[in-house]
């Protein structure tokens, strides 16, 4: 079968796009390559191949873990199904967390913690962007943190950044790292009561230990504020993602006593105009 006629017949299962993806990606061309040649005859292994990654795709697996990759924040990742996906509402946290830095242009070297990095997207995009910050990089897992450690390797920044495993910031050689200019974090923040809405594509596929927080998808927030508030800075930042209508509930978290206290604390919308991003600073 040649190019053209496999990308028909993969067209009546998944988008036209998808199916163009998939089969540049068992090729390792790109898009406009398939385009110049549509007349190319695929081996019989090689149309196995791609029908399979079409049967799966149609299954809903995610288009990101059948190609192993992601682009993020202008970098190129590598994800599995130990990894969440890198979402591009999470490229916002990124730009505030920059945003925040450049407005204190005294604050030339700064020390970051990335809690639950997973893929080591927000720790390997603020590396990229900030030449003089030393960066610490954690999560629960080591599947995740083991690709994390071949993204940076890949990236060229394995020497800027120390992954460690630790559950939030547990382990004494983390702690020995403090205090942190900034800790960041886009932790597990989807609660139970929405797996029932959720789609296939996330459910049955993405990390659940990546993506639920107990019953209001909280469980995480009211253990990292205070550690957080513990190991920051005076003046330090507090960058979060948050989920859709926890804005009131992290808010008061913020408030209470025991999780502070915090200062400046803002809220900013994602691309939808929802609440995603939580800022607040030790005084």
């Amino acid at each position: 079968m040649i190019l053209r006629e496999a990308l028909t017949e993969a067209a009546t299962t998944i988008d036209r796009r998808e199916a163009e993806t998939l089969l540049a990606h068992l090729l390792s061309r790109d898009r406009p390559w398939l385009i110049a040649h549509s007349d190319t005859e695929l081996s019989t292994t090689l149309l196995h191949d791609y029908r399979a990654l079409i049967a799966r795709r149609a299954a809903r697996e995610p288009i990101q873990y059948l190609t192993a990759h992601q682009e993020f924040y202008g970098l190129d990742l590598r994800v599995t199904r130990d990894t969440l996906i890198p979402r591009p509402e999470t490229e916002l946290l990124v730009e505030a967390v920059l945003d925040w830095i450049a407005a204190r242009p005294a604050l030339r070297y700064p020390h970051i913690l990335d809690i639950g990095t997973g893929t080591g997207a927000i720790a390997l995009a603020l590396a990229s962007n900030l030449p003089t910050a030393s960066l610490t990089a954690t999560d629960l897992y080591p599947a995740p943190l083991a690709i994390a450690e071949q993204n940076a390797a890949h990236l060229g920044l394995t020497h800027r950044i120390a992954f460690l495993q630790s559950d939030l910031l547990a382990s004494p050689i983390v702690q020995s790292f403090a205090p942190f200019d900034i800790i960041v974090s886009n932790p597990p923040y989807v609660s139970l009561y929405e797996a029932a809405t959720m789609p296939d594509e996330v459910l049955k596929h993405e990390p659940h230990t990546a993506l639920f927080a107990g019953a209001q998808g909280l469980d995480i927030f009211r253990r990292l504020l205070p550690a957080a508030h513990a190991a920051l800075k005076p003046e330090g930042l507090l960058a979060l993602e948050f989920g859709f209508g926890q804005l009131d509930d992290l808010r008061t978290l913020f408030e209470k006593p025991a999780n502070g206290p915090w200062q400046d604390l803002t809220f900013l919308n994602d691309y939808a105009r929802i609440p995603r991003i939580a800022l607040a600073t030790r005084p």
